[in-house]
């Protein structure tokens, strides 16, 4: 298998590759979920300069965990695991992808409010959050995290084959 050099040759060298990508991928995985935690614990907070600029900070190590968890996912697909073909029919995964989609486009909501505080901070002032916005923000940081419960599910459910 010498899917674009990215694998070294041998038996060794295949499994060494599968388990790095593996890694990575939890990595991701784990920083993407504590990310979002931070989220989840700072949103619930009076709004200060601090708590703003943290939760951007916690914004975008949640955008590159997810954009680099994503890239591994679809690596570890193509090239270390049980290849394209089994996956294309594991509906496990397609429904870990379609949440992993749907959070995704979920996020921009928040993440955008969290864009729109910039010039608040910089001016020393703590951004504005009326209570609707909040409590939107709110809950799609809840239901990413709940939609994170179901994709732990398929995963389990696609390491053990089924819904294949």
């Amino acid at each position: 298998m010498a899917n674009a050099g990215l694998i070294v040759r041998g038996p060794s060298g295949e499994l060494l590759m599968s388990t790095l990508f593996a890694f990575l991928h939890h990595l991701c995985a784990f920083t993407l979920v504590a990310a979002l935690a931070v989220e989840f614990t700072l949103i619930r907070q009076e709004l200060t300069v601090s708590i703003a600029q943290r939760m951007q900070v916690a914004n975008r190590v949640l955008g590159a965990a997810a954009a680099a968890l994503f890239i591994v996912g679809i690596l570890r697909v193509l090239f270390f695991e049980k290849g394209y073909d089994y996956y294309l029919h594991s509906y496990a995964l397609l429904a870990k992808i379609t949440l992993f989609v749907v959070i995704g486009a979920l996020s921009v909501i928040p993440t955008q409010e969290f864009l729109s505080w910039s010039a608040s901070i910089e001016a020393g002032q703590a951004p504005v959050l009326d209570a609707r916005r909040k409590r939107l923000v709110s809950t799609i940081i809840h239901g990413e995290l709940a939609a994170i419960v179901v994709i732990l599910l398929c995963a389990a459910v696609m390491a053990r084959g089924g819904w294949v």
